[in-house]
């Protein structure tokens, strides 16, 4: 049977007023004071997976919001959940466990939207070392976002204020007498659990619990005791008095990202992450928001700087482990280099173990938060297998796999032997098949998401009579990676084919012709290197390409001027690109 992760926590009532707060507490009391504070409907359990992996590193203390779980609801409840009256309830928690020193707040959905508040009143100063927030903004940032684009409209500023209505619908229902409460302890608070599991993939456990039907009809109040209120006179002077790390899931259906542009000037100590999923990122993504706290915390104890998002992408990136076949040279170290300044943790693998080692030792110094080199030979079955298990074992479950590796072939059809095939296709296919079946199961497993990047090539959709064996290959990459993006679409992993062009990497002075001598192939290597030599487009613009496509969760992605020309013959004028590949190419 699974030990929840607050089994052992030592709970306590503390008093607010008229009402009874169940508050726990796990970890040494001695280290820094992290208060997880909880949203709408849920209870102080939908931290438990979150609390579970801070535990060891600090005193983690969570509480049931008035009027939920075991803690006791205001009478009457109209005017009981104003947000003055809620942070009483915070200081009064912060007070009995962490008197004599100030507590780093992290908030989840109206638990962010009130910590919010915590944060930006002068009675609290002094009282919070930190804060990080998800899935809630504050009211009187929100009133003046909206009162910014009602004065100064234009078309995009409009269109932003459509969409957050749109995403916002609910909050008018909670506004309606009684219907809320009703449907809450009735049809909709029996179905909760399932709609959760199947539209946000949050997995069953120990939330939500029993008292839902409760909490979500108390917490209503929460809603109409506030929202209309602050949107109408939000405060003037609702600056963050702490350090605020803002996480915001990209895929949250309730709040729109737009909804943080400007939010610098009311947090000027800000760091900004995303993080690819739906709006339960503590039940869906524990592990990524337990490693993004604890780094927060433990630069805000050592008064050090918070770490700020330098590289492109890196709010999107930083923290994740990214493992990289190939990355010993080429793409593969373009793309290594291009997460790591993105602040990613790198696991960089080759059959060349040196050469992964090079960029290992080139990643950290451009802002990877850690560095590893892997050798491995991707058309190596056993070999995968173990590489699989060791990241597992030591680094953790890859959140971004590039599977890069390939070899070149070139020559005719009746040129190339069987073992000409097999070489191509174990390494350009296989590769590839391995590295999606190990490490795309061990994210489909942990269900919390991630991406797979293919590297496939234009070569993969213009038939060539050069290329057989090698665009045979990428033609299989690409449709498998449509197969894997269809069937992994639900568990929240996307999966995207990076088509690129003639790109200037060392694969061509390597690439084997076949059916000539070794001095003529040696001719042709060099004559090839030379000819995308004098193209000289950089590796590094595919990286760039791959890292934006898994921002964009983009399908298929020609990179280079001819490979995207190529794409488009391929779709709307195939019969183009048929007689193109007839024309006999000079080598």
């Amino acid at each position: 049977m699974r030990v929840s992760p607050l089994e052992g926590a030592r709970e306590r009532r503390v008093r607010s007023g008229e009402v009874e707060l169940c508050v726990a507490e796990l970890g040494d009391p001695g280290r820094p004071t992290v208060v997880l504070v909880h949203g709408y409907p849920d209870s102080k359990e939908v931290w438990s997976e979150v609390a579970g992996r801070l535990r060891d590193r600090f005193h983690v203390v969570l509480y049931d919001v008035r009027g939920h779980g075991r803690s006791t609801a205001p009478r009457p409840l109209r005017g009981g959940f104003t947000l003055e009256k809620l942070t009483d309830d915070f200081l009064a928690v912060a007070d009995a466990v962490s008197p004599d020193e100030p507590v780093h707040l992290v908030g989840h959905d109206w638990g962010s939207v009130q910590s919010w508040e915590f944060v930006t009143v002068a009675r609290t100063e002094g009282r919070i070392a930190s804060f990080t927030s998800m899935s809630g903004p504050s009211l009187d940032h929100f009133g003046h976002w909206i009162n910014s684009r009602l004065t100064r409209p234009t078309p995009r500023r409009v269109g932003q204020l459509l969409g957050q209505g749109a995403k916002s619908w609910y909050v008018g229902v909670l506004h309606t007498p009684v219907l809320p409460e009703l449907a809450w302890r009735g049809p909709l608070g029996k179905r909760w659990p399932k709609l959760l599991q199947r539209l946000e993939q949050v997995p069953a456990g120990d939330y939500p619990t029993a008292s839902l039907p409760q909490d979500a009809a108390h917490g209503a109040w929460l809603y109409r005791d506030n929202v209309r209120t602050r949107l109408r006179r939000p405060r003037p002077d609702a600056r963050a008095h702490a350090p605020v790390q803002l996480i915001v899931p990209a895929g949250d259906v309730f709040l729109s990202e737009r909804l943080y542009d400007g939010l610098e000037q009311w947090a000027p100590h800000l760091v900004r992450r995303t993080l690819p999923a739906r709006h339960w990122v503590p039940r869906t993504r524990p592990d990524r928001l337990a490693d993004w706290i604890t780094e927060f915390v433990d630069t805000v104890e050592d008064g050090r700087p918070a770490p700020a998002a330098t590289g492109r992408h890196a709010d999107r990136f930083a923290g994740q482990l990214v493992l990289i076949t190939g990355a010993g040279s080429g793409i593969g170290r373009a793309t290594a280099l291009a997460f790591a300044a993105a602040g990613a943790r790198i696991v960089a693998v080759d059959r060349d173990g040196e050469a992964a080692a090079r960029t290992a030792g080139l990643a950290l110094p451009l802002g990877a938060r850690a560095a590893w080199a892997e050798t491995a030979d991707v058309s190596d079955e056993s070999a995968m297998e173990k590489l699989a298990e060791k990241v597992a074992a030591e680094y953790g479950v890859v959140d971004v796999l590039v599977n890069n590796a390939g070899i070149g072939l070139s020559g005719s059809f009746f040129d190339h032997t069987a073992a000409d095939w097999r070489s191509v296709l174990d390494v350009n296919l296989w590769g590839v098949i391995h590295g999606c079946r190990l490490f795309g199961r061990q994210m489909a497993e942990r269900g919390q998401g991630g991406h797979i990047v293919n590297i496939a090539s234009a070569a993969g959709y213009q038939p060539s009579q050069a290329l057989p064996a090698y665009s045979t290959s990428k033609a299989a990459v690409l449709m498998l990676s449509e197969c894997l993006r269809a069937e992994l679409a639900g568990q929240g992993i996307g999966v995207t084919a990076i088509c690129p062009g003639f790109v200037n990497t060392n694969i061509t002075s390597t690439t084997r012709f076949a059916g000539v001598d070794a001095e003529e192939e040696k001719r042709r290597q060099k004559r090839t290197s030379r000819l995308y030599g004098l193209r000289n487009y950089p590796p590094e613009k595919v990286a760039d390409a791959i890292l934006r496509a898994v921002v964009r969760d983009a399908a298929v992605v020609p990179v280079t001027p001819e490979a995207r020309l190529f794409h488009a013959l391929s779709r709307f004028s195939p019969r183009t690109l048929r007689r193109l590949a007839r024309v006999r190419p000079r080598l």
